[in-house]
């Protein structure tokens, strides 16, 4: 970058700045929600919540599917890294 396109895009930067933040706020949150070990303790405290009658079969079932769903896929998102 030359020193006049540096100078003219100087008040861009904290946008830039900010962008930049919320991009990597993004990538860290998707890597905690698609952690495998995250989902298995989420998948071990539904079994529990079953068990103790705290939910019914039925939602028991969709959120399994859900959390299985997320299990199985290698990209959660589309465009997102694995």
């Amino acid at each position: 970058m030359g020193l006049l396109s540096g100078v003219l895009l100087l008040p861009l930067a904290p946008v830039r700045g900010v962008v930049w933040v919320s991009d990597r706020l993004v990538d860290a949150a998707e890597a905690e929600l698609y952690d495998p070990a995250v989902v298995r303790v989420q998948l071990a405290e539904l079994n529990r919540s079953l068990d103790d009658s705290e939910i019914d079969l039925a939602r028991f079932e969709r959120e399994e599917e859900r959390l299985l769903d997320i299990l199985d896929r290698k990209s959660p998102l589309p465009g997102v890294r694995p």
